[in-house]
């Protein structure tokens, strides 16, 4: 068991292939050691636990406050908390992202809510003080800048979990639960041009003004957001590691 398995739970199915490419990237690894899963089109396997050192989620457009699911959806969120359930016990490693970071919150008693959402932008992130002795955070030093957009977010840190790292607009913006799992509401994977590439999938669902499209993609490509590959590059290696 040497590979990774990237997570898609985007129903758009090349952004999720863009994403996958960025997850990619960002861990270090080349592209047989990063598997591939989409859930909006596939059930987890029973099997996927004995096959993977590792597991990366990736965003989504569904929000777990969502009042009325699909059934993919809900089956998405079932599969996702199993990952969760197994990394939380200490029985697979896992970084969760963007919507993943709310299944999480929500599987560990937490409260998600809409009252701290984030449009898409590169957000100053300030790293808490047990982020200083975190492996994956430790390095990132007290501030880096990340991409966010979404709606929803983790009302206070849940349950179980150390916080590691958040901003004005969302306090919650990552946390550890044990050492196997991580979870950030902001978008780790992607480079500039990656997330200004994404930005066309979503124009008109909610994420920023569609009339100022250009305006916030121009402000997207001029970002300087190093950081956050960086930490993935770190969980890469550690859940590759002999």
């Amino acid at each position: 068991m040497a590979s990774l398995l990237y997570v898609g739970v985007r129903p758009e199915l090349d952004a999720a292939t863009a994403e996958r490419a960025s997850f990619r990237v960002a861990l270090g690894v080349d592209a047989e050691a990063l598997d591939r899963i989409d859930l909006t089109t596939a059930a987890l396997p029973e099997d996927v636990f004995d096959r993977y050192a590792g597991f990366v989620i990736g965003g989504s457009p569904f929000n777990v406050t969502d009042v009325r699911k699909s059934e993919t959806q809900q089956r998405v969120e079932a599969d996702l908390e199993r990952i969760a359930a197994r990394a939380i016990g200490g029985a697979a490693t896992a970084f969760f992202t963007c919507f993943g970071i709310g299944v999480v919150t929500r599987l560990l008693g937490g409260s998600v809510g809409m009252d701290n959402p984030e449009e898409a932008t590169a957000a100053e992130i300030r790293c808490t003080t047990d982020a200083v002795t975190d492996p994956l955070f430790g390095p990132a030093g007290p501030v880096f800048h990340a991409f966010t957009a979404h709606k929803e977010g983790s009302v206070e840190v849940p349950p179980g979990a150390v916080l590691l790292a958040g901003n004005d607009a969302c306090p919650v913006q990552a946390y550890r639960v044990g050492t196997d799992l991580y979870a950030t509401q902001f978008h780790p994977e992607p480079s500039p041009r990656d997330f200004a590439d994404r930005m066309v999938f979503y124009r008109t669902t909610g994420y920023f003004d569609p009339d100022a499209f250009h305006t916030v993609q121009e402000a997207v490509l001029e970002s300087v957001v190093t950081e956050p590959a960086r930490i993935l590059h770190r969980f890469g290696a550690r859940a590759l590691a002999p």
